[in-house]
């Protein structure tokens, strides 16, 4: 879908529309009947001295108030209703088409920028959806029907009122246009100041650290004076058009009101003199006051839906992305290939990277790499920073695309499998550490929580010695942790992510640096444990040789080339980088 097709929800929820559709004009018909009740009050009773109606006159205005309270609370709730349920299932549809996307995608766009499409403008498609696309028909209704009523009492006076519709519209549209152009303005500069706090706040201990607060405030308020210059261009396009408007509304019942009296008193010239009754003046000034409301919600609704088509304009943006990584079984329609015959535990874990080239726009990050590793052996991975070590993991889970060569386990392609298969059949602790905020259980059962038992997970806990710290928290592994693991160390951290990874007991296990933060005595008892587990593809890419020494295989990345392969013995007998860093570490 490349489109967001708000069609498809209102017609989803077209009955409810259709209630409230009837239970507006209902109500508008009922507000247009009063007027000829104090026409007939006036008329028969206060000047016809006719009081034998008047009881049925009062009770009809009785009645009046009465229907509308009810039809216009069925129109508020099934519109508020309908409106809630449309805006919910556009957020979640968004959310799953981010999802859906590759990384590539959020490597060009900030966080802020993101959060602001799924809250800010998803809630501008709400206030269409939930109430100003019935005002919007209930503005045509009320004018329409007022309009007849008018002309029906006076149709050479009707006049004036059109005139002033027609203004109102004029200058309602001229103000949609310069109003359209400014909200794709705020919503921008709204994206950035989002980005701008939510970064500083992710990184708030960083910020104060570096004495940065002064910096930050800077940058901040430079976004905030923006954000609020363009919001008042806003305001100044509303108050230059929409006081004419007020004036044009104003100035109807005042000449009406002169016109409508003269004709009462001296009759209507083109009419041979015929006048008006004063119930009918009375009744057509109550017209033309219920005309008013509409004239002065074109303003309103101009800028409500001005907003909501520059939130449609930059929410399409998203919805023709189009994910560069796709599932080959899937995009076949294929499911009994894709739940069948490639489940998680077909795989065996043998991997070939054969003449690997992955290149991102200008820059080759990874140049002809070729090796293979069987299932159940243990690999190696060593390089200078930037050398693309991670870069292979990247494009072994498909976050990327290779752009020359391919990628095998188990012989085939891995462009070929169903993508949830190859990717829970890899399980990553990566530099990167991100926990989320939950329970240190409910962080190790990530992506697997009705799979993992509880005995996998103190399993997990034990074989990382992460139960070292988490038996001493009170609630232990239920115990919550804060956003990214904040008031967890370095190390504990990583202890629970190599946790994470163990307890999912996948075929191929990739260890990115994951010992860094450690202290040598639990770096060795880790590397031991990893050591000891059998059926399973290690893939551990280190600085240190202490972590890969003891691999079956290890290869030697620089500059994105593979220019050393072989075992620790191997390598050192050849004399060339894996020697010379084995030399600067010992």
């Amino acid at each position: 879908m490349n489109k967001l097709n708000l069609s498809k929800y209102f017609r989803k929820y077209s009955y409810l529309y259709l209630i409230a559709l009837l239970a507006m004009t209902a109500a508008t018909l009922l507000d247009q009947a009063a007027p000829l009740i104090v026409q007939h009050i006036v008329d028969d009773v206060l000047i016809g001295k006719n009081t034998g109606v008047l009881n049925l006159l009062l009770l009809g205005i009785l009645g009046i108030g009465v229907g509308r309270c009810v039809f216009q609370y069925t129109k508020e709730f099934l519109c508020d209703f309908a409106g809630s349920k449309i805006a919910s299932e556009v957020r979640i549809n968004l959310f799953q088409k981010i999802q859906s996307l590759s990384a590539n995608f959020f490597d060009g766009i900030n966080s802020g920028e993101l959060m602001s499409r799924v809250k800010d403008d998803v809630d501008r498609i709400w206030d269409i959806a939930a109430f100003m696309g019935i005002l919007m028909a209930e503005v045509a209704i009320r004018t329409v029907s007022t309009l007849f009523f008018m002309i029906r009492i006076n149709w050479q006076l009707a006049i004036i009122p059109v005139l002033g519709m027609i203004a109102s519209g004029f200058i309602a549209i001229k103000m949609e246009k310069q109003l359209d152009e400014l909200y794709g303005a705020v919503a921008q500069e709204g994206s950035e100041m989002n980005n701008t706090a939510a970064e500083n706040l992710a990184g708030v201990r960083t910020v104060k650290a570096f004495a940065r607060e002064g910096f930050e405030i800077a940058k901040f308020h430079k976004h905030n004076q923006k954000f609020y210059e363009l919001n008042i261009d806003l305001s100044r396009v509303f108050v230059k058009y929409n006081p004419i408007i007020q004036m044009i509304t104003r100035s109807l019942s005042i000449v009406s009101l002169l016109l409508g009296g003269l004709i009462v008193i001296k009759g209507n010239p083109l009419q041979g003199g015929q006048k008006m009754t004063v119930g009918q003046l009375m009744a057509f000034i109550q017209y033309v006051g219920g005309m008013i409301w509409p004239m002065e919600m074109l303003g309103w609704l101009t800028n409500g839906l001005s907003s909501a088509k520059a939130s449609v304009k930059r929410l399409n943006k998203i919805y023709q992305e189009n994910p560069d990584i796709t599932d080959k079984s899937q995009v076949a329609g294929d499911e009994e290939l894709s739940g069948a015959m490639f489940s998680e535990f077909d795989i065996n874990g043998d991997i070939e990277f054969d003449h690997v080239t992955y290149q991102a726009g200008d820059r080759k990050i990874l140049d002809d790499v070729s090796f293979e590793i069987k299932a159940g052996q243990t690999l190696g991975i060593m390089g200078s920073t930037g050398s693309g070590k991670t870069t292979l993991i990247n494009l072994l889970k498909r976050m990327y695309d290779v752009t020359d060569g391919s990628i095998k386990i188990d012989g085939i392609d891995i462009r070929e499998l169903p993508l949830p298969t190859l990717r829970r059949s890899v399980s990553c602790v990566m530099q990167d550490i991100f926990l989320f905020s939950d329970t240190i259980d409910g962080n190790i059962r990530l992506g697997a929580r009705e799979k993992i038992t509880t005995a996998q997970v103190r399993s997990a806990l034990n074989q990382s010695r992460a139960s070292e710290f988490v038996d001493r928290m009170e609630d232990k592994e239920n115990t919550v942790i804060g956003e990214r693991g904040v008031g967890l160390s370095g190390g504990q951290k990583q202890r629970i992510t190599i946790a994470r990874a163990l307890a999912r007991k996948t075929p191929v296990l990739v260890l990115d640096d994951s010992t860094s933060a450690l202290d040598t005595e639990t770096e060795q008892e880790i590397q031991q444990v990893l050591a000891d587990l059998s059926g399973m593809t290690k893939i551990i890419i280190a600085h240190r040789i202490s972590a890969v020494r003891k691999a079956d295989k290890i290869i030697v990345l620089d500059k994105g080339r593979l220019v050393e392969e072989g075992n620790h013995e191997e390598l050192m007998a050849k004399g060339g980088l894996y020697k010379e860093t084995f030399d600067s570490q010992y």
